[in-house]
């Protein structure tokens, strides 16, 4: 279950990279984008 919750989260960062083209605040978009990817990455991992 950790590892389908960690590789979900790593492809919301995905869509989230694509929507930042979209959004207008940017920084808000990266920090949601750094963490997704990291807390997916350490739950795909695990």
């Amino acid at each position: 279950m950790c590892r389908l919750l960690g590789f979900i989260f790593f492809w919301i960062a995905v869509g989230m990279i694509i929507t930042l083209f979209i959004m207008d605040n940017v920084f808000l978009c990266v920090c949601i984008i750094i963490t997704l990817i990291v807390v997916g990455y350490n739950m795909f991992c695990q």
